[in-house]
Protein backbone atom coordinates (compact mmCIF):
# COMPACT_ATOMS: atom_id res chain seq x y z
CA UNK A 1 0.00 0.00 0.00
CA UNK A 2 1.67 3.19 -1.03
CA UNK A 3 1.76 6.04 1.88
CA UNK A 4 0.86 9.71 1.23
CA UNK A 5 3.36 12.17 1.50
CA UNK A 6 0.84 14.97 2.82
CA UNK A 7 -2.29 13.94 4.78
CA UNK A 8 -5.59 14.48 3.19
CA UNK A 9 -6.95 17.16 4.62
CA UNK A 10 -10.60 18.96 4.43
CA UNK A 11 -13.52 17.84 2.31
CA UNK A 12 -13.39 19.68 -0.94
CA UNK A 13 -16.54 21.59 -1.16
CA UNK A 14 -19.32 19.69 -2.76
CA UNK A 15 -20.58 22.54 -4.73
CA UNK A 16 -16.76 22.74 -6.66
CA UNK A 17 -16.31 18.90 -7.08
CA UNK A 18 -17.89 15.81 -8.45
CA UNK A 19 -16.78 12.82 -6.37
CA UNK A 20 -14.82 12.69 -3.30
CA UNK A 21 -12.05 14.84 -2.79
CA UNK A 22 -10.11 16.67 0.17
CA UNK A 23 -7.30 19.81 -0.12
CA UNK A 24 -4.61 19.93 2.33
CA UNK A 25 -2.92 23.64 2.38
CA UNK A 26 0.29 23.69 2.47
CA UNK A 27 1.43 27.39 1.63
CA UNK A 28 -1.42 29.81 2.14
CA UNK A 29 -1.31 32.90 -0.37
CA UNK A 30 0.28 36.13 1.55
CA UNK A 31 1.33 39.33 0.45
CA UNK A 32 5.27 38.39 0.14
CA UNK A 33 5.07 35.18 -1.42
CA UNK A 34 1.67 35.72 -3.46
CA UNK A 35 1.68 32.12 -4.22
CA UNK A 36 -0.49 29.02 -2.15
CA UNK A 37 0.29 25.60 -2.71
CA UNK A 38 -2.12 22.85 -1.93
CA UNK A 39 -1.92 18.90 -2.01
CA UNK A 40 -5.16 17.78 -3.71
CA UNK A 41 -6.18 14.73 -3.76
CA UNK A 42 -8.98 12.96 -5.69
CA UNK A 43 -10.90 9.62 -5.51
CA UNK A 44 -11.15 7.72 -8.66
CA UNK A 45 -14.23 9.39 -10.80
CA UNK A 46 -14.06 12.49 -9.09
CA UNK A 47 -13.45 16.13 -10.65
CA UNK A 48 -13.52 19.29 -10.59
CA UNK A 49 -15.81 21.94 -12.05
CA UNK A 50 -14.91 24.10 -14.83
CA UNK A 51 -12.52 27.32 -13.24
CA UNK A 52 -9.88 29.93 -13.79
CA UNK A 53 -7.49 31.32 -11.91
CA UNK A 54 -6.43 35.01 -12.96
CA UNK A 55 -2.77 34.43 -11.74
CA UNK A 56 -2.19 31.09 -13.34
CA UNK A 57 -1.92 27.58 -11.84
CA UNK A 58 1.29 24.83 -12.10
CA UNK A 59 -0.17 21.27 -10.94
CA UNK A 60 2.37 18.62 -10.43
CA UNK A 61 0.93 15.15 -10.43
CA UNK A 62 2.09 13.38 -7.43
CA UNK A 63 0.10 9.81 -8.32
CA UNK A 64 -1.66 7.88 -10.51
CA UNK A 65 -3.36 9.64 -13.58
CA UNK A 66 -5.12 13.10 -14.09
CA UNK A 67 -7.11 14.05 -16.90
CA UNK A 68 -6.94 17.82 -17.71
CA UNK A 69 -8.83 19.79 -20.29
CA UNK A 70 -8.36 23.77 -21.43
CA UNK A 71 -11.48 24.72 -22.86
CA UNK A 72 -11.74 24.35 -26.57
CA UNK A 73 -9.12 21.50 -26.49
CA UNK A 74 -9.22 18.07 -26.22
CA UNK A 75 -8.68 16.46 -22.74
CA UNK A 76 -5.08 15.25 -21.99
CA UNK A 77 -3.74 12.60 -19.72
CA UNK A 78 -1.18 13.19 -17.11
CA UNK A 79 0.48 10.43 -14.97
CA UNK A 80 2.85 11.01 -11.61
CA UNK A 81 6.01 13.09 -12.12
CA UNK A 82 4.41 15.72 -14.52
CA UNK A 83 3.45 18.88 -15.04
CA UNK A 84 1.07 21.33 -16.08
CA UNK A 85 1.05 24.95 -16.50
CA UNK A 86 -2.05 26.78 -16.96
CA UNK A 87 -1.96 29.91 -18.02
CA UNK A 88 -3.61 32.72 -16.45
CA UNK A 89 -7.02 32.82 -16.90
CA UNK A 90 -7.87 30.12 -18.65
CA UNK A 91 -10.82 27.83 -18.05
CA UNK A 92 -9.92 24.02 -17.76
CA UNK A 93 -10.85 21.39 -15.00
CA UNK A 94 -8.76 18.53 -14.17
CA UNK A 95 -9.67 14.69 -12.37
CA UNK A 96 -8.91 11.12 -11.14
CA UNK A 97 -9.57 8.24 -13.61
CA UNK A 98 -12.55 6.33 -13.08
CA UNK A 99 -10.64 3.43 -11.98
CA UNK A 100 -7.78 5.04 -9.57
CA UNK A 101 -7.07 7.81 -6.87
CA UNK A 102 -4.98 10.74 -8.03
CA UNK A 103 -3.21 13.31 -6.08
CA UNK A 104 -1.65 16.35 -7.15
CA UNK A 105 0.41 19.63 -5.68
CA UNK A 106 -1.71 22.88 -6.73
CA UNK A 107 0.58 26.20 -6.87
CA UNK A 108 -1.63 28.90 -7.50
CA UNK A 109 0.58 31.91 -8.59
CA UNK A 110 0.32 35.82 -8.24
CA UNK A 111 -2.27 35.42 -5.69
CA UNK A 112 -2.75 39.03 -5.62
CA UNK A 113 -4.70 38.51 -8.84
CA UNK A 114 -7.35 36.13 -7.17
CA UNK A 115 -7.31 32.33 -6.53
CA UNK A 116 -9.74 30.96 -8.28
CA UNK A 117 -13.05 31.66 -10.14
CA UNK A 118 -15.55 28.25 -10.25
CA UNK A 119 -17.83 27.67 -13.03
CA UNK A 120 -19.95 25.13 -14.12
CA UNK A 121 -19.33 21.46 -13.61
CA UNK A 122 -17.85 19.21 -16.06
CA UNK A 123 -20.70 17.14 -17.99
CA UNK A 124 -19.82 13.11 -17.66
CA UNK A 125 -19.66 14.03 -21.59
CA UNK A 126 -16.58 15.91 -21.18
CA UNK A 127 -15.37 14.06 -18.42
CA UNK A 128 -15.92 10.53 -20.60
CA UNK A 129 -14.93 11.98 -23.67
Amino acid sequence: METQLFPKGEQAPADYFVGMAWVKSLVPADAIWNTSIAHVSFEPGSRNNWHQHSGGQILIVTSGTCFFQEKGKPKQIYKAGEVIKIAPGVMHWHAASADAAMTHLAVNTNTQKGLVDWMEKVTDEEYES
